[in-house]
């Protein structure tokens, strides 16, 4: 058993408390027409207001947009009508985290897409306890989703969380696939099903854009305004992800720009693209953090 102490799993329970009344409340938020950096804005503020911090930027995925969309500075863009929208949120309290995500619908022709992601969540988390198959766990889900007639995205998973970090080096397929690796008693982990249509490809592609960043490594830069740049995101952020609304104090400065292009192409900072589903098709998506026990799991989010 991954042993953690009572005042960690403390921290990582109060985190998902935390998500599971912020997620609530966006879902009741979320409306067509609105801007999506207010969205993101109002999901960071509450997890905060409520005596957390953002675990990573509010991800606001529409469509056919899966993951790792947030509002840059001045967005412009906004809940487009009849659209599918994906809210992913993460908090934590001392780098304790928990991650989770909802599905709004404002289309009924993809409500079934939403009820099928939201069935292999529940499906899967009636499965998890200690020793089952990360692969077992795969099957499940891709069976609950390919009975009700649609796909699972077959390149995003699952993962296990550490303290600050969201990914922790266990993936957790949602599909049937071969890995002898099991999930153990005390590990913290998020289950996320994608789901889309049928005739999609299923899989999630790269886009050009990126507007989440995380800090990498510690290096000696040229530009001093990027050498204190980078020392704010350390200090602030760890090695958790974060986005460039969260550096206002440094962006009115003369010099912004170039000190961020410096740190992204030393490698001290990296970027997560923006991901598309390969043939432009919908994506549903429902995901909980668990803590798996010796004869189940306990749902945090």
């Amino acid at each position: 058993m991954t042993v953690l102490d009572e005042e960690a799993l403390e921290k990582f329970k109060r985190a998902g408390r935390i998500l599971a009344e912020t997620k609530r409340e966006m879902k009741a938020f979320v409306r067509e027409g609105m801007p999506i950096i207010e969205v993101c804005e109002k999901a960071e503020n509450l997890i905060r207001r409520k005596g957390a911090k953002p675990a990573f930027p509010c991800n606001v995925s529409v469509n056919e947009i899966a993951a790792h969309y947030t509002s840059p500075p001045n967005d412009k863009r906004v809940i487009p009508e009849k659209s599918i929208v994906k809210i992913d949120l993460g908090a934590h309290i001392d780098g304790y985290l928990a991650d989770t995500a909802i599905t709004v619908c404002f289309n009924p022709e993809y409500e079934a897409l939403v009820k099928t992601a939201e069935e292999a969540l529940k499906k899967a988390v009636e499965t998890v306890h200690s020793g089952i198959y990360v692969s077992k766990l795969g099957a499940i889900i891709e069976k609950a989703i390919t009975s009700r007639g649609f796909k699972p995205i077959s390149n995003l998973t699952g993962h296990s969380i550490g303290r600050y970090q969201v990914h922790a080096g266990k993936s957790l397929p949602n599909v049937s696939h071969f890995s002898f690796s099991k999930l153990k008693a005390g590990e913290i982990c998020a289950i996320e099903p994608f789901v889309t249509l049928p005739n999609a490809v299923g899989k999630v592609k790269n886009s050009p854009e990126a507007y989440i960043f995380r800090f990498l490594k510690k290096k000696k830069l040229g530009n001093p305004l990027a050498g204190k740049l980078l020392n704010y995101i350390q200090r602030e952020f760890h090695t958790l992800p974060f986005t460039e609304r969260w550096l206002q104090k440094f962006m009115v400065k003369k010099g912004y720009k170039a000190a961020f292009r410096e740190m992204l192409s030393s490698r001290s900072i990296m970027s997560y693209p923006v991901f598309v589903e390969a043939s432009g098709k919908p994506v549903a998506q429902a995901e909980h953090t668990l803590l798996v026990l010796e004869d189940g799991c306990e749902v945090l989010t």
